[in-house]
């Protein structure tokens, strides 16, 4: 069999099997063993075992569940509920304040989570309600919910980045540091927009009434920045600590975890039932990220045995005569049409074998396309029909939000992140300075 009808198996039975409802680890490691079989004979079978050790040794991957516990601890123990509180008092009397207050809320969440699921969760339970029983429209808040949830997988610590990272070869630290200014960037547009908008139509979003605002004093309201003092402390411990060398990149994460759970010591909210939550869903969620990490190696390595990089480098550079940009777009594109269809995962390891070190090959960053790849995934989060926020947004809302509500709410907040996209595939510095700043001294 020829390498080019190898590959061109791999991929349709892949598809073929994705649409059977299969986990997405169980289908591409299933088909990379055994497309290694005609390639390498009996020897191909070891291709899992070699993966899986190298997966183990990279020691980069211990920052996975540090970051998802210390964000489902932060959830569990209730500690964003006082942050939403302090946003509620502060920006609520202006229009469109409350959810002005539920973006910042989205990206303090963001900076202390890695996930989507965490800060999806802790908006549709916290901000959702209250936004509606304070006549907001149902539209603009699940917008703005799944648009400010989204940040937390470009905003570090990303666990998507940590799996961009370990699949793309490159360092974990760079990666978040690339993130920081795009999702500082999008979490503003954000803001601009809902302002604007609630400034033309202020029943979109109608400010606290005067009787509200009268009935809370000043030393109430500065007594509530009282709120944000322990996210700040565990942001410090974590970031600040690592950033000024003193910590390497898993000695911060051990110390944002550890930090989370004093944190609900000292709200005196850290029960058992707290714990026992927490611990689950973080192993949950860490065995699921380890899995699809290995089933992408063994793909990628698959692939690179086939030398189907180069074929494809080949077709688009020499055959069809296009510059490396205009590769680089096509490769967007096609990451915007499989987000209709697939989650950010599942994208990144059907393509990363092939886009990456063609990446590498059209002379281009990989921590700067990183990033693009990370906004793209926030869009695949958000565009339907198959966004996985969308029906996370379904699953969280009360009967009156529709699904209809749902898809029409994301159109502007999807518009807001491809412009995000474009700005930061005009402008790579705003991706590239931060992390050329820290070049060679950080840890990790």
């Amino acid at each position: 069999m020829s390498y080019e009808l190898i590959a061109l198996f791999m991929f349709a039975s892949m598809m073929a099997l994705l649409l059977t409802g299969q986990r997405v680890f169980g289908v591409i490691g299933a088909v990379a063993v055994i497309a290694a079989l005609p390639l390498w004979g009996t020897g191909g079978v070891e291709i899992a075992f070699a993966q899986s050790i190298k997966l183990m040794k990279w020691y980069p991957l211990l920052t996975l569940p540090m970051f998802i516990y210390m964000g489902y601890m932060l959830s569990e123990s209730r500690i964003a509920d006082d942050l939403y509180r302090m946003f509620h008092v502060w920006f609520g009397p202006i229009p469109g304040g409350l959810a002005i207050g539920t973006i910042g809320l989205m990206v303090i969440i963001s900076a202390m989570n890695g996930l989507s699921v965490a800060g999806m969760a802790i908006g549709a339970t916290i901000a959702l309600p209250e936004l509606l029983r304070r006549g907001y429209d149902k539209q603009m808040i699940t917008g703005v919910i799944q648009g400010g949830s989204s940040l937390g997988i470009l905003i570090p610590p990303s666990v998507v980045l940590v799996l961009y990272g370990m699949i793309a070869r490159q360092p974990v630290s760079q990666l978040w540091l690339a993130g920081v200014f795009p999702g500082l960037l999008m979490a503003t547009l954000f803001i601009v927009y809902i302002a604007v908008r609630c400034r033309i139509q202020p029943e979109l979003g109608p400010p606290l009434s005067r009787e509200e605002r009268d009935a809370i004093t000043w030393k109430e309201r500065f007594a509530l920045l009282r709120a944000g003092i322990l996210p700040f402390m565990i942001f410090f411990l974590m970031n600040g600590l690592f950033l000024m060398g003193i910590t390497s990149l898993v000695e911060s994460s051990a110390v944002g975890a550890l930090a989370a759970t004093l944190a609900a010591v000292i709200k005196r909210r850290l029960t058992r039932e707290v714990f026992e939550n927490t611990v689950r869903k973080t192993l949950g969620i860490s065995c699921m990220f380890m899995w699809i990490i290995l089933a992408a190696l063994c793909f990628g390595a698959v692939f690179d045995g086939l030398g189907a990089v180069r074929a494809i480098e080949n077709f688009f550079l020499g055959q069809l005569g296009l510059e490396p940009w205009q590769v680089l777009v096509l490769m967007q594109l096609s990451f915007l049409l499989m987000g209709t269809f697939l989650d950010d995962t599942a994208m990144l390891v059907i393509v990363a074998p092939l886009y990456v070190p063609l990446v590498k090959m059209l002379g281009f960053d990989l921590i700067w396309y990183g990033v693009l790849y990370t906004i793209t995934c926030q869009i695949a989060y958000m565009t339907p029909p198959f966004g996985y926020n969308l029906f996370l947004m379904r699953a969280m809302s009360p009967p009156e939000v529709k699904l209809k509500d749902i898809y029409m709410s994301v159109i502007p907040f999807v518009a807001v992140m491809l412009i995000t996209l474009i700005i930061v595939m005009v402008f790579p510095e705003l991706a590239l300075w931060l992390p050329e700043q820290f070049r060679g001294k950080l840890q990790g």
